[in-house]
């Protein structure tokens, strides 16, 4: 009855015990495996009958699972791992244990067929049920979550864990809503309930095309748990395309910079919100960088300069980033007020944000401000705007890859107004020029650096 679950083909060996080899199309050998019955005779039941178990081997690992069924030990041939003659209990007996051997053979090329490993673990779930049957997507959510939680601040950040629990509970409301239950079957996920998660999403929680994909992403990276340990062979998300759309990260201009560092400031808690941003704004560091940032991770180059070395929280990357005269005046200010070894006093994110945006409209400038700006302006305004490499921008950032930084990389008015003011003294003299002339004055035009208006930004 359980191998009927699976539907595995109608396949039959010889009920011998036997050794099987699985080879891929190009015949190279991928799975060695075998199935042999035995009966346990130390048990015997109230009909004088004993369990009939399998003994499975995969790639040399072994197992033994009761198959549920009983023979008597006089009725049973050892050596033929069968019931003894033609009786319809014999037969049925034995047909049983045929069909065993098929389902076995059928798990075993089902994983074959989609390139996983094959485990003895993976082969005895799948026999037993445990994959069609018992895991559902919300008991494997919920234990992945327990994972997750258990490499906070070891390789995840607190923030991440708040992520995918609200991926969770999200997923939970979608199908009390939509379909009025509480779980699904792992096998029972198709593209149907993907698509309507999308639009669920979009339509009843009201989130954006961007906050969709990444709740859909989520609901992806459990799935291919699933996949992945063999609980299930389809995947639901073979045709499905999670859709995302390019956002213009937001940045602060040199004059808006200039605005906050010099706006006299009455308010302790914004003043002190101000600094953190600021150091931010100059630094390139997360939030959660920062407030990390310890005093060992201030180290004096050769040529007394000072520079941060430390590693993302993020990514575990290295960041070495040289400290300008204005963050290192902040961390002056600031020095002795953190006994633990931190060096700036940073207070919670949540609270960080909201004073912020307090800050902005007592500076008069309407932009959504949040501590990620400071990430984003370090490297528009502060470096790439002012001739700074992309591939150093990078390394500073911290980034894995050189393609994250160039969402950054835009032209801003500034940078057109300078290059363009260059090009203009070049070009009164240009019709008395000879050719190398004009390349040699273009060169001189693009060395010269453009200062920002507020001396003490950079």
């Amino acid at each position: 009855q359980r191998t009927k679950t699976m539907n595995p083909p109608p396949l039959h060996f010889e009920l011998y015990p036997q050794c099987y080899t699985i080879s891929n199309p190009k015949g190279m050998v991928r799975t060695n495996y075998k199935t042999s019955f035995f009966l346990r005779k130390n048990v015997v039941n109230k009909n004088g009958e004993s369990g009939i178990f399998l003994r499975l081997t995969v790639n040399k690992e072994a197992a033994q699972i009761s198959t549920k069924a009983t023979c008597a030990a006089a009725d049973w041939d050892t050596e033929a791992g069968k019931m003894r003659g033609k009786t319809k209990k014999a037969n049925q007996l034995n047909d049983f244990l045929a069909e065993i051997r098929a389902a076995i053979l059928f798990y075993i090329q089902e994983m074959e067929r989609r390139d996983e490993i094959v485990t003895l673990e993976k082969v005895k779930n799948a026999y037993l049920g445990i994959s069609a049957r018992a895991e559902t997507l919300m008991e494997i959510f919920k234990k992945w979550l327990d994972n997750a939680e258990k490499l906070v601040d070891v390789s995840k950040s607190r923030e991440t864990y708040r992520k995918y629990e609200r991926g969770f509970r999200r997923l939970q409301e979608f199908m009390k809503e939509t379909y009025n239950i509480t779980d699904i079957a792992l096998r029972e996920l198709s593209y149907e309930f993907i698509v309507d998660y999308e639009s669920y999403l979009r339509r009843v929680s009201k989130c954006g095309v961007n906050t969709t994909a990444k709740f859909i992403q989520t609901l992806r990276m459990i799935v291919l748990y699933a996949k992945n340990n063999g609980m299930i062979f389809k995947d639901p998300f073979l045709n499905y395309k999670v859709k995302k759309e390019e956002v213009d990260r937001g940045y602060l201009t040199t004059d808006e910079l200039d605005r906050i560092a010099s706006k006299v400031i009455p308010i302790p808690r914004l003043d002190h919100v101000r600094d953190m941003f600021l150091f931010a704004c100059f630094t390139g560091l997360a939030y959660i960088d920062v407030a990390n940032l310890m005093e060992s991770d201030i180290k004096e180059a050769f040529d007394g300069s000072k520079w941060i070395m430390t590693h993302r929280q993020k990514t575990g990357v290295a960041v070495n980033v040289p400290l300008l005269d204005y963050p290192l005046a902040i961390i002056e200010k600031y020095k002795g007020q953190c006994t633990d070894g931190h060096v700036l006093p940073v207070i919670s994110n949540q609270r960080t944000n909201s004073y912020l945006k307090e800050l902005a409209t007592v500076c008069g400038i309407d932009k959504n401000i949040t501590f990620h700006l400071a990430r984003h302006t370090f490297a528009t305004t502060v470096t790439l705007a002012n001739g700074m490499p992309i591939e150093t921008v990078s390394k500073m950032l911290g980034h894995t890859n050189i393609k994250t930084t160039q969402i950054y990389a835009r032209i801003t008015n500034e940078k057109i107004r300078a290059d363009m003011q260059r090009l203009a003294s070049a070009l009164p003299e240009i019709g008395n020029m000879t050719a190398e002339e004009i390349d040699e004055a273009t060169k001189k035009a693009n060395s010269k650096k453009n200062k920002p208006s507020h001396p003490d930004l950079l």
